[in-house]
């Protein structure tokens, strides 16, 4: 099935804690999670990135060819697999990163993939934008693609592997500006920005080119701000947390899943907007009431919509 959708950046493996010392693993990576999970709900998805040929690349390229995502854009090398050990603390996820010189953060494929032209969503971003020449390379393909195709920024920011904050942030308006929508985290907001106001961050990055600026809060819910219109914020629904890992994930491969299937993005109403952020509020708190990150499938999610 020709591609619809293609995510770009890191598969990795996630060892969650479970006690002490004890840790399970889970395929993982924030991009990839976002493929998993726009598949799950029915969208025809592409991967491209680069994993390892050990025994951790094989599970990654397995999970993604077990959950139906395309993976002709994805490279393989000898290089290890990133490992990834996380915790929960305080309810939020905190992580630590074992990745030198690692697969996906050598990303690099010559020439540079032309991408077909059933593709009219792609999206980008995490820690693949942190290291070289995986950052390069993506960027260089999402400004080939960027009139062609809807593309969606998450940041998702990672401060403990970004000691220098100040070009971090000039970077990240460069891919800002590369982007026509812009998911991001109220928490990763307050560690970039300090106390400014979201609404202010979110005017700055629309005038930098994006038509849209989604910041998510948690079990508050996202708002969606647009230029020249009144902020539109919608809820998330209460449920019993057992794992946050993912959440963020699924609710960006859910908004791509249903945006890929609706009318142009200048032409979606207010209605049409809540009704696709709604959706994903929905996934991603579906996916909090399950360990690791474990995006539903479309019959989940529609049965949990009528019970919410």
């Amino acid at each position: 099935m020709t591609p619809t959708i293609l995510t770009f950046g890191e598969a990795l493996i996630d060892f969650k804690q479970q006690d002490g010392l004890d840790f399970k693993g889970y395929e993982g990576g924030s991009p990839m999670n976002v493929a998993i999970a726009a598949s799950r709900l029915g969208s025809a998805v592409g991967f491209g990135g680069q994993v390892s040929s050990d025994l951790f690349g094989e599970s990654l390229r397995s999970y993604l060819e077990e959950n139906r995502v395309d993976t002709s854009f994805l490279l393989e090398s000898e290089r290890p697999s990133t490992l990834a050990f996380v915790a929960e603390i305080d309810g939020d996820a905190h992580f630590s990163f074992m990745g030198e010189g690692a697969a996906d953060r050598h990303y690099d494929p010559q020439p540079r993939p032309s991408l077909p032209a059933s593709v009219t969503h792609i999206m980008f971003g995490s820690i693949s934008l942190l290291y070289e020449p995986t950052s390069s390379s993506i960027t260089d393909i999402i400004a080939a693609h960027q009139d062609s195709a809807v593309v969606v920024l998450d940041p998702n920011v990672r401060p403990a592997l970004t000691p220098d904050k100040d070009d971090y942030v000039r970077k990240l308006h460069g891919w800002v500006a590369l982007a026509d929508i812009v998911k991001v985290s109220a928490q990763d907001l307050e560690w970039l920005y300090g106390e400014r106001n979201p609404k202010a961050t979110a005017e700055d990055w629309l005038g930098r080119g994006p038509s849209a600026v989604l910041i998510t809060d948690g079990g508050e819910g996202v708002t969606l701000y647009r230029s020249k219109q009144p902020p539109l914020k919608v809820k998330a629904p209460k449920v019993e947390v057992v794992d946050t890992v993912g959440a963020g994930d699924t609710f960006t491969g859910t908004l791509l899943s249903e945006l890929s299937q609706r009318d142009e993005l200048a032409a979606l109403s207010d209605e049409a907007w809540s009704e696709v952020l709604n959706l994903a509020a929905h996934g991603a708190a579906l996916n909090c009431t399950r360990d690791g990150a474990d995006p539903p499938t479309r019959a989940e999610l529609d049965a949990f919509m009528k019970e919410a």
